[in-house]
């Protein structure tokens, strides 16, 4: 018996819409984060990115547990001298959703090339997309 391998152009990405509407943050992050390496998939091999591809909405209302709102911070360097900033979760919740969103996700996927590859495989809305432009990709909703 031999293990087949996936290779490059010999599998198919579909494309996924995930609502997050009334989600718990850390939840929904590690699902997404499973879909877009291909866990999900009987055909999952750690060194290619089988995974597919995830259109999350409603990243305005996700929800944070406990006091994470308060407590929790989020830091960043702006590369100048002295320049350590901060931002608490709460703020960072209210003017920018799809950031947080996608920081939750990026620290469960892999610290490699490959990774940075299948960041680029998530696409976040802060609102529901009315007439969503991903007719095309015959995108399918996804329940977390």
């Amino acid at each position: 018996m031999r293990t087949e391998s996936a290779k490059e152009g010999s599998f198919e990405q579909s494309w996924h819409i995930v609502d997050v509407d009334n989600k718990v943050l850390g939840r929904a992050a590690s699902r997404v984060a499973r879909i877009l390496m291909g866990k999900e998939k009987p055909i999952y091999t750690p060194h290619v990115d089988t995974g597919d591809y995830v259109v999350v909405i409603n990243a305005g209302k996700i929800r944070l547990t406990g006091r994470k709102v308060e407590n929790n911070v989020k830091y960043y360097h702006t590369g100048w001298p002295g320049g350590l900033r901060e931002v608490r979760t709460g703020d960072l919740l209210k003017k920018q959703p799809e950031e947080l969103f996608r920081r939750a996700v990026m620290g469960m996927l892999p610290k490699t090339k490959l990774g940075k590859q299948m960041l680029t495989k998530l696409k976040v809305h802060r609102d529901e997309l009315p007439g969503h432009g991903y007719r095309a990709q015959n995108a399918r909703k996804l329940e977390l």
